[in-house]
């Protein structure tokens, strides 16, 4: 599966893994040698990140003159009720995987990895649960405890000093959000198409300043989802977890 071409962000790609190379940091990189570790999956959607160079002064300054945009990009958003598609996402040392996607709002979402990765990511509404289909072992996380929750929302409220920075540019119009209810000390970066509005990718930061970035692409909206593809198993959940 080839992403669809976002230079800019594989750029920027291909020197964070360098700039983790240089670390000596083997023994992830060791793990992550057969797809995506639950580590990895969770740091996709845990959506944390940090804005180089902005002191919480300019942040405020900034979020105050660019939520109205922003807003209006997240009403168009929060307006799809459902949509199906393909993704690629690039790890903070290049590594690559694929899958499927499916979201419903309010709360509920699925990724399904491609082999060689055995994950699997499920909302049902009320939980997250990240799980390794080839182990049977499972992580469960209350839906209100993540990040998530902010973009399965039936309305996507970019009030009270959520958004930091707004970038309006020919192709692309980025939104950089950070709210420390949910995110912590730390944000999420995500790319529309400045004419359409629809989401193309979004990039995220852990806490040692690694990014994850997830692009969509072959997106269908007001698609009709049967309701087992947000099934949850907590039997298997409570016997692998």
């Amino acid at each position: 599966m080839k992403p669809p071409p976002f230079m800019r962000t594989i750029a920027a790609m291909k020197e964070n893994r360098m700039n983790d190379l240089t670390t000596g940091d083997t023994a992830t990189a060791n793990a992550t040698q057969n797809g995506m570790t639950r580590r990895g999956v969770l740091t996709a959607f845990s959506m944390a990140a940090v804005i180089a160079g902005l002191s919480p002064l300019d942040a405020f300054a900034q979020a105050a003159s660019n939520t109205a945009t922003a807003q209006k990009i997240a009403n168009h958003f929060s307006s799809v009720k459902t949509m199906m598609g393909e993704f690629v996402q690039f790890g903070p040392r290049g590594e690559q995987t694929g899958g499927k996607f499916y979201i419903e709002r309010p709360g509920k979402l699925r990724f399904n990895y491609e082999d060689p990765s055995p994950m699997r990511v499920i909302s049902d509404g009320r939980n997250v649960v990240i799980g390794n289909m080839k182990l049977k072992t499972w992580d469960l996380y209350p839906l209100s405890k993540t990040p998530l929750s902010l973009l399965l929302s039936d309305k996507i409220d970019l009030s009270n000093q959520k958004v930091r920075n707004v970038k309006e540019e020919s192709d692309l119009t980025t939104i950089v959000l950070g709210d420390k209810s949910v995110f912590g000390d730390s944000t999420i970066t995500l790319m529309f198409d400045p004419k359409t509005f629809d989401l193309r990718q979004w990039t995220t930061t852990d806490a040692q300043n690694k990014d994850t970035t997830v692009m969509i692409f072959n997106v269908q909206t007001g698609v009709n989802l049967d309701e087992r593809v947000f099934n949850i198993n907590y039997e298997e959940v409570r016997r692998g977890g």
